[in-house]
């Protein structure tokens, strides 16, 4: 027999998680914030997956994005126009029209094998070096398609040979949102490349 005092009801996870976003908002409070992302980060991505191809990159970007805003927006939110769960959940769906009108319009063709193709000469003859071009053409072409912040820590990582502690001490961003970031340009890449 479970007693009365071990149980909880849904307004004191709710009452909790708002001291939670209290704290963030006036303390910048970490431990608050990552018991926010414990509970909202699930919850966001089953929001937004969908049955079409790359859902779980979408997935991924938008519970990136909408806890980005949480950390960025806490002070912004008043308890007196909606409860928690309505105020995150309507920044998870601006963050997903958002996406999808930033990324539908682009689509690309990238041919696989113009990155891939080994070269079968030690020098660059000029069938290598068409190569080689077409492969940059190919890599910038896709580097275009991910957002900008993506984009941008490929490019210093894969382009320019920084490690993702350099790309982050340069771009002033925490090493673990670099790699996060990296992965999901991957996995974004992997899905234009698929197409």
């Amino acid at each position: 027999m479970v007693s009365m005092a071990n149980q909880r009801s849904p307004g004191d996870k709710l009452t909790e998680l708002s001291a939670s976003l209290s704290l963030v908002a006036n303390n910048r409070d970490k431990e608050a914030f990552a018991r926010l992302f414990d509970h909202y980060a699930p919850l966001i991505r089953a929001y937004s997956l969908a049955r079409e191809p790359g859902a779980d990159l979408v997935a991924d970007e938008l519970v990136q994005e909408v806890m980005t805003r949480v950390w960025l927006k806490a002070d912004k939110y008043n308890d007196r126009l909606a409860n928690l769960n309505t105020w995150i959940f309507t920044l998870a769906r601006n963050c997903r029209i958002d996406y999808l009108r930033r990324n539908s319009r682009y689509l690309t063709e990238i041919d696989p094998t113009d990155i891939f193709n080994e070269i079968e000469d030690d020098g660059p003859g000029p069938f290598q070096q068409v190569q080689q071009s077409r492969a940059e053409e190919s890599i910038r072409a896709g580097l275009k398609q991910l957002p900008r912040e993506q984009a941008e820590i490929l490019t210093k990582v894969y382009l320019e040979g920084k490690s993702h502690q350099q790309a982050s001490n340069e771009l002033k961003l925490p090493l673990g949102t670099v790699k996060s970031r990296v992965r999901l340009a991957l996995k974004k890449l992997e899905v234009l490349v698929v197409r």
